[in-house]
């Protein structure tokens, strides 16, 4: 149980929660089989509002500043996020010439809001005489108090000036980065009292502005830190849970008891989800608000790849024979070298080694929104000089590695690597091209998965790497037997899983006879 849940009191010493329940039940919904019937707020729905606005300081201003709302699809977050922007421009909550922002990826996302608010004020002849909308902009004047209600997507450079009275944050998993979040949040600081409210489902990935957000909500919830000016709402199944107990939906799910989410499309979707993997990690995610490590359909249990994760002594593997995984970028991508050292209980040991130009990491941080400046600054990330990758570097790190381990072969994807090979020749090293169709990769991938359901792949829990590995998709290939990694299908970059994979296939042929480049005939073969 919750205190959004149970019957817990909530403190309204000044009775603004009441009245901000009072209000909202005043207006009449939009859309749907109750189109034009009154608002009635669901009891959980109701709790929320009452914590949000009753629960005051001394000086009669609202304790809660910002409210994190992790509900998932279908529990209608667009039709309670409407009513709270319209508490906010003509209910008791207004500012004089408030600004109240309604903000999304995108101007569709955003003016999702928008429209169930207009919608509401149409089903209201009052309403409609104490408003003035603009359609084409997006915007709802109230002339009284020269307040606006505005849809906002991410193009943050046209928000600047703004002074945001209530901010609310639709499906910030959505959202390209964070600069708008940052604009608009800053504009608050010019009001007395302002909110923000954020109403989103789970994301993908652990980096970014959703993520940080959410990361912050749970150890506010868990007490991990003390912070009573943000208040967070968390509808979300355990990540072990079993996704297709229908109780565990209905936890988690509120409307269902409030009849305004159908249990039998959950039922359908969930029935689909049994037969097709990418649809279970969606229902997952969306019907469940379990939060995605990396890509929305991902290659591995990230769970099971921590395992993996205890301190690597680098010293205590010298001397020792490896096989090395190399992925060249675009000029200026991210190139990865792995090593690959065969364990004695059938594991590897992986060390990674991650290049990126030095001039665009503070773009591609912001771009991305990866912290490739903090894993410069703790040495996971090696930036080299300019604004593309200088191979150079790449070529001494391996000549490093070789010093330092016993090298036996280099697999390298072809693509991009003319340069470099010939370079890596001359130094003695065996250099072999390792192509990224299913022939060769369906080996690579296959050998990984087993070390990685075994628990037997070390490689120290290294951030950059584990990055990769959680963003990798495998597409399985025409027959559904084979597998190579699809770039096009992963969310971010996949090139240290890449190259670990191939790097562990090299290993594991070697451990298993002569490598087929120690024969007279091999020539010039390279992996198809």
């Amino acid at each position: 149980m919750t205190w959004w849940t149970d019957d817990s009191p909530i403190p309204d010493p000044l009775d603004k929660g009441a009245r901000a329940v009072k209000f909202i039940e005043l207006l009449k919904l939009h859309e749907g089989r109750l189109a034009g019937q009154r608002f009635r707020l669901a009891r959980w729905q109701q709790r929320i509002v009452r914590r949000v606005y009753g629960d005051t300081r001394d000086d009669g201003r609202r304790k809660v500043k910002t409210v994190f709302i992790l509900l998932p699809r279908g529990n209608g977050k667009t039709t309670l996020s409407a009513a709270l922007g319209l508490l906010h421009l003509i209910g008791p909550e207004k500012d004089p010439a408030g600004q109240v922002v309604a903000a999304a990826a995108d101007r569709e996302q955003a003016s999702i809001a928008y429209n169930a608010a207009a919608g509401m004020i149409a089903q209201d002849r009052t309403l409609v005489g104490l408003t003035r909308i603009n359609p084409s902009y997006k915007v709802i004047h109230h002339p009284k108090s020269r307040s606006r209600l505005m849809a906002v997507s991410h193009e943050a450079y046209s928000k600047h000036g703004m002074s945001v009275s209530c901010l609310i944050a639709d499906e910030v998993h959505a959202w390209p980065k964070r600069e708008i979040w940052d604009v608009l949040r800053q504009s608050m600081g010019k009001r007395d009292d302002p909110l923000t409210i954020v109403i989103t489902t789970a994301g993908a990935g652990v980096h970014g502005l959703a993520f940080d957000l959410y990361d912050y909500a749970k150890k506010v919830a868990s007490g991990e830190v003390v912070d009573e000016t943000f208040l967070p709402i968390l509808y979300e199944a355990d990540k072990d849970a079993d996704w297709r107990d229908e109780e565990v939906w209905k936890a988690v799910n509120p409307a269902l008891a409030d009849g305004f989410r159908s249990l039998e499309e959950m039922r359908i979707s969930a029935r689909q989800a049994t037969e097709i993997p990418a649809q279970r990690e969606a229902f997952k995610r969306y019907y469940l608000n379990i939060w995605s490590d990396g890509a929305p359909d991902p290659w591995l249990d990230m769970e099971l790849y921590d395992k993996g994760g205890a301190p690597i002594d680098a010293d205590a593997l010298e001397g020792r024979a490896c096989w090395l995984g190399v992925d060249l970028s675009s000029t200026q991508d991210l190139t990865a070298v792995v090593a690959a050292f065969a364990d004695d209980d059938g594991g590897y040991t992986l060390l990674p080694w991650f290049f990126c130009p030095a001039d665009n990491l503070a773009k591609r941080q912001e771009r991305d929104q990866i912290p490739y400046l903090r894993w410069a600054e703790e040495g996971h990330l090696i930036p080299t000089p300019g604004n593309v990758v200088d191979f150079g570097f790449v070529e001494e790190t391996i000549a490093e590695i070789a010093a330092r381990y016993r090298v036996q072969e280099i697999a390298i994807d072809p693509a991009m690597s003319a340069g470099i090979v010939p370079r890596l020749q001359d130094m003695g090293l065996n250099v072999l091209h390792f192509r990224q169709g299913w022939l060769s990769m369906t080996p690579a991938i296959k050998e990984t998965e087993r070390a990685l359901l075994a628990g037997k792949i070390r490689h120290g829990g290294h951030p950059v790497l584990r990055w990769n590995f959680a963003n990798a998709v495998i597409d399985p290939g025409p027959t559904g037997d084979t597998a190579r990694f699809s770039k096009a299908k992963s969310a971010e970059k996949i090139d240290g899983a890449v190259s670990a994979a191939m790097a562990i296939s090299r290993a594991q042929a070697s451990a298993t006879g002569p490598s087929i480049f120690e024969s007279d005939w091999i020539g010039n073969f390279s992996f198809a």
